[in-house]
């Protein structure tokens, strides 16, 4: 007698064999998949990390960042939103979504808005970006265009070199934009170190990388919700995927210094921090 389960156990087997190809040729064509991640390092207070999360939230709702989403080979994006601290802390606070108009866009900018705070120790740039290149895999997407787009104040100071970590994100095909954090407040922490006047060098010769790659720095916090608004046109607005590399686009701060960044200078004032006191985050 012909045992029940043997036409059972064929479907299971075929569709095991047609898993990998069907749910490559389910992924969706988009111009762009975008990570935003975020610096939420205990050198900004609450105020200022609100000030971050709600220039976010208002450039989603803008009229320039949808009308290049709109102007886009497909009309539609990929984004997910993620916070990162330590080389241990990073989490996605808004998962992958599809934006496609206003509609969808206005529900990232809510589900952003109404996510909780948190606050974390030190600051691992390359942890965030071996992060973030891993959300690529298998996200239901199928980009022009891979995108990390990384907000910070202050240099990579724990977890593995961050040249590494860019080199290895842009040889799997991403680009890494930057936005490096300027401001004053960047001083008054009781955990930082004091501002670092040439951070957008450090962000453009250690951090950024990868086909059109640019950074836009920020030095005052009023700066901040045009300069994502910016930051997000720029990354958005492609129509086809770049024909050759293009060299790093690096927008500098007046008196920015000519000599070239040490690219281990934080973990090295992590060791030793100025003045010989406790070590900052």
């Amino acid at each position: 007698m012909r045992s029940l389960w043997t036409p059972f156990l064929w479907c299971l087997a075929l569709l095991a064999a047609e898993g990998p190809g069907r749910a490559a040729a389910e992924d969706l064509p988009v111009d762009v998949e975008l990570v935003l991640a975020v610096d939420i390092s205990w050198s900004m207070d609450q105020e200022e990390q609100d000030i971050q999360r709600q220039g976010y939230v208002a450039a989603w709702r803008s009229k320039e960042v949808l009308d290049a989403i709109l102007d886009g080979l497909h009309a539609r994006v990929a984004v997910t939103y993620v916070e990162w601290a330590g080389d241990l802390s990073q989490t996605v606070v808004v998962p992958w979504m599809l934006i496609d108009g206003r509609e969808s866009a206005d529900r990232f900018a809510y589900r952003l808005s109404t996510a909780r705070f948190d606050r974390q120790r030190r600051t691992s740039i390359s942890a965030a970006i071996d992060f973030s290149a891993g959300l690529f895999d298998r996200n239901g997407f199928e980009g022009l265009r891979r995108v990390i787009d990384v907000s910070g104040d202050g240099a990579n100071n724990q977890g593995r070199p961050v040249t590494e970590a860019r080199d290895a994100a842009v040889r799997a095909g991403v680009t890494i934009n930057g936005l490096p954090l300027m401001t004053s407040g960047a001083e008054e922490g009781p955990y930082s170190w004091g501002p670092m006047p040439d951070l957008d060098r450090y962000y453009g010769h250690c951090v950024i990388g990868g086909p059109g790659a640019f950074l836009i720095p920020v030095t005052r916090w009023e700066q901040f919700p045009d300069a994502i608004r910016r930051k997000l046109v720029l990354e958005l607005a492609g129509l086809e995927p770049p024909a050759a590399p293009r060299p790093a686009r690096v927008v500098l701060t007046a008196g920015a210094a000519a000599i070239p960044p040490n690219c281990l200078s934080g973990e090295r004032m992590w060791r030793v921090p100025p003045g010989g006191g406790p070590a900052p985050n």
